[in-house]
């Protein structure tokens, strides 16, 4: 059943610290921070667990400030007809930094090397001359000239791709499903693989930036080690449920796998040997997370006040100009005849149409319809009447 909202002062909530920087987005009269309200038009959060929330008519829009949503139950939002929002991007360059600063830290022993030297503690005048006698443990490899594979070219794939060809990698990649706008952003000179079995066979390197799904779950296995170079470093700053722990901890063991890091450390991962644990650093910077939180802010501002929506991992993207008309929003079932429907209940108030936008995402669908006329203010329950009895609809505003 839809419910159609005009309170012209929208209540944010957040679930965690947000960066001032983006909290400022909603420094204008429309908009009121209150984390203590029972019933906000939108809630902002990083890695608050929401999954045991209940959810009041009055929310719309969830916005987290990353990428991962796994912290928010997103399937349960879609059938209340709330957007959820990420910020695909936001964290890309923090990302990026750590995994071309791990290739080469870990390419020369740089992390055993400084905790090996911090045990020389004490020893006094000792050290120089234990220090040139222990060194040679830790003579490391030059990435000059090296092959990295990236798999999964997105928002980080496409700069580590080409920061890397920059300290002169070669640098492969592969990502059946890459968007057009990366596609002009990435440099020619990173050559496409046809297949994973391509990029596993030809990389000294390997780092995946790829979301977990059922297909990847497990990417890094036996089977896939098996093609691998000897020696080959693998980092992974997506998820460690890409990888098989059990399978790494025995290609380690070989010597197949030269070098393992990954933002994802457990007990398991711990106890292995040669492996990088990161205590999930990749996108912990500052200006990752005033980027985040500046992102996050602008999509639930632009949704709440326009009904656009960009970035959304429930709902389809939809764009319409807003040039101040009044607008009809709506979430639906992506059934037949819904936009005939819902387009027969405004004109049977001899409201004309101005422009309209459909998109649709699964079993779901939204719809924006501008009206050209001035609305009176008496027909807008009873349009909210009529748009209700419509099968389908799940939520409909009008702004």
């Amino acid at each position: 059943m839809s419910t159609i909202l005009l309170d012209k002062v929208k209540t944010i909530k957040t679930l965690n610290n947000i960066a001032e920087v983006g909290l400022n987005v909603f420094n204008n009269d429309n908009f009121t921070i209150d984390n203590e309200s029972e019933n906000p038009d939108a809630i902002v959060l990083r890695s608050y667990n929401m999954h045991s929330m209940e959810f009041s008519n009055r929310l719309k829009a969830i916005a987290r400030a990353g990428a991962g949503v796994n912290n928010i139950p997103v399937e349960k939002c879609t059938e209340q007809g709330i957007v959820v929002f990420n910020t695909p991007g936001a964290n890309a360059n923090a990302v990026k930094e750590m995994v071309l600063t791990t290739i080469m830290a870990s390419s020369r022993n740089l992390f055993a090397g400084v905790a090996w030297t911090k045990t020389l503690v004490d020893e006094g005048d000792q050290i120089p001359k234990l220090v040139e006698a222990g060194k040679k443990q830790f003579v490391g490899k030059e990435i000059k000239g090296k092959t990295l594979g990236v798999i999964g070219l997105g928002a980080i794939g496409a700069l580590v791709a080409n920061d890397a060809l920059e300290l002169d990698m070669d640098v492969i990649g592969f990502d059946p499903f890459i968007s057009v706008d990366t596609a002009w952003s990435l440099s020619r000179k990173v050559q496409r693989a046809m297949s994973l079995e391509q990029l596993f066979a030809n990389s000294d390197y390997i780092t995946v930036h790829v979301p977990l799904t059922p297909e990847t779950k497990g990417l890094f296995n036996e089977e896939t080690f098996g093609i691998m170079k000897d020696d080959v470093h693998i980092l992974n700053f997506s998820r460690g449920e890409l990888v098989n722990e059990a399978d790494m901890k025995a290609a380690l063991e070989s010597g197949k796998v030269g070098k393992y890091i990954t933002d994802f450390p457990n007990e398991n991962v711990l106890k292995m040997k040669n492996v990088v644990p990161i205590p999930h650093l990749g996108a912990s910077t500052k200006e990752s997370e005033e980027n985040c939180a500046i992102m996050a802010a602008r999509q639930v501002k632009d949704f709440l006040e326009t009904g656009n929506i960009k970035n959304s991992v429930n709902f389809p993207n939809a764009s319409l100009p807003f040039t101040g008309k009044r607008r009809v929003a709506t979430f639906h079932k992506n059934v037949p005849n819904m936009v005939g429907q819902i387009t027969q209940a405004i004109s049977s108030y001899n409201l004309n149409i101005a422009d309209m936008v459909n998109r649709s995402r699964g079993d779901y669908a939204y719809t924006m319809i501008d009206i050209d006329n001035k609305v009176n203010g008496d027909i807008i329950p009873q349009l909210e009447d009529q748009i209700k009895q419509i099968e389908g609809i799940v939520t409909t505003r009008l702004i």
